[in-house]
């Protein structure tokens, strides 16, 4: 019996050109192309995203870029964070899309979800407490197992200078994530 493939809407919290965080999500999408089936990953870029205003709203519609990446995310099965953390929490641009993202309709409620992060100390491992609790609000069901965060400054080397994921224990873990996201969301489906 075929698996359902589910779609995953992937989004990086750091903008940054060579950025860790889209380096995860990078490396998660190799990984769902070859050691995980059923699992399509599109990379959502929030960069372009206008900086949340209840003045650009007009009669129950979005400018157009935040109305792209609002469709983008109802026609997702489920969602990755690469969330990095900074002063203890959720980078802006992420916080950002989250908030344009849920408004009315809002488009996450329902779906599954997973954190991966990477930095220095924990790892970035704060920033998935303060999403775990936006997600209350905004209606999405967190995997709690595993937990992915990584050390990105600890031998041996996480990253290259391009910001690709080349540690093979943490592509790993990553594809744990993968697999866990997606039988949850198959389950939250009804489809598992």
């Amino acid at each position: 019996m075929a698996t359902a493939v589910i779609k995953v809407a992937a989004l990086s919290g750091s903008i940054r050109k060579v950025s860790y965080h889209s380096g995860l999500i990078r490396a998660a999408i190799e990984l769902s192309k070859g050691a995980t089936e059923g699992i399509e990953i599109e990379f959502i870029d929030i960069s372009t995203l206008p900086m949340y205003n209840t003045d650009l709203e007009n009669e129950g519609t979005y400018p157009p870029l935040v109305e792209a990446f609002r469709h983008k995310i109802l026609q997702a099965d489920s969602v990755l964070f690469a969330s990095p953390e900074y002063n203890y929490s959720v980078t802006a641009p992420l916080k950002n899309a989250i908030d344009w993202a849920s408004r009315p309709p809002n488009v996450w409620a329902g779906k599954a979800a997973a954190i991966i992060s990477t930095g220095g100390d924990f790892g970035g491992g704060r920033s998935h407490y303060h999403l775990r609790q936006v997600g209350i609000y905004i209606d999405l069901h967190f995997i709690n197992k595993p937990e992915f965060f990584i050390r990105a400054f600890e031998p041996p080397a996480k990253f290259n200078t391009d910001g690709d994921l080349i540690d093979e224990e943490a592509k790993n873990k990553l594809k744990q994530v993968l697999l866990s996201l997606q039988a949850f969301t198959l389950r939250l489906q009804g489809k598992n």
